[in-house]
C-alpha cells in the first residue's frame, strides 16, 4: 500500500489507529516533504519578480534540487513501512530460535536506515530552505520560517527512529557509526534551522 496516494484524511486516521504503520517515520518523511515544499514555494513566489531578477537563476536551480527532496521524501514516506514490517516480524521470533539474532540484526538494520535518509535529506532541504530565505520575495519569506520549522521538526521525528533501533543492535560498533552521524546532523543542522527561524522572525517584527 503507498500511503502518500491515499487522501490525507485516510493517512491521518490510520496514522492514529493501532496499526503498525505508518508511524514516527513516515510521518517525518511526510513533514519533511511538506517543509520542503514551503521553501520552494518562496521560490515559485520570487521567479518572474523584477525585483529579483539578479537571483532568479539561483531560485530556478534551488527549486530543482527541492523538487527531487520532496520527491525522495515522499519515497521514504513509503519506505518506512516496507521495512518496518520484516523487523515487527523478527520481533515475534521465540527467543529461544537460533536464527532469532541474525534476523532481527538485519531487520534493525534495514529499519534504521531509511529514518537516517530521512534526516539526510531534512539536512539537504534545510540547506535549500536557508538559500530561499536569503534570497527569495520577502512577500513570501513567513513560508521559509514555517520551512525551516517543519523540517527541523521532521529531522528530529526521523532521529528518533534512528536510536530506537540502534539501541537494540548488537553490533555495537556499527550503531556507534550510525549514531555519530545521526548527532552530527542534529548539531548542524537543528541549528541552522533555529537561524532561518529566528531570521524571519526579525523580518516580520
Amino acid at each position: 500500500m503507498s500511503f502518500v496516494n491515499v487522501p490525507i484524511t485516510e493517512f491521518v486516521e490510520t496514522l492514529a489507529s493501532k496499526a503498525a504503520v505508518p508511524g514516527g517515520g513516515g510521518a517525518s518523511a511526510l513533514v519533511g516533504a511538506v517543509g520542503t515544499a514551503l521553501g520552494n514555494m518562496v521560490g515559485s513566489l520570487t521567479v518572474g519578480k523584477k525585483k529579483y531578477a539578479d537571483v532568479e537563476a539561483d531560485i530556478i536551480a534551488l527549486q530543482a534540487r527541492a523538487d527531487a527532496l520532496q520527491k525522495e521524501l515522499l519515497y521514504l514516506v513509503d519506505q518506512d513501512a516496507v521495512v518496518f514490517e520484516p523487523l515487527s516480524k523478527a520481533y515475534g521470533i521465540p527467543k529461544d530460535d537460533p536464527t532469532r539474532e541474525t534476523v532481527m540484526e538485519a531487520a534493525l538494520r534495514d529499519a534504521t536506515g531509511v529514518p537516517l535518509d530521512i534526516m539526510r535529506a531534512c539536512a539537504k532541504a534545510i540547506d535549500v530552505i536557508a538559500e530561499f530565505a536569503a534570497k527569495g520575495s520577502a512577500l513570501a519569506i513567513s513560508d521559509a520560517g514555517v520551512g525551516a520549522a517543519f523540517t527541523k521538526a521532521a529531522l528530529q521525528g526521523a532521529s528518533l527512529n534512528v536510536f530506537i533501533n540502534t539501541k537494540s543492535m548488537t553490533d555495537r560498533a556499527y550503531a556507534a557509526d550510525i549514531e555519530a552521524e545521526a548527532d552530527a546532523l542534529l548539531s548542524k543542522y537543528t541549528a541552522l534551522a533555529d537561524e532561518i527561524y529566528a531570521g524571519v522572525v526579525a523580518r516580520l517584527r
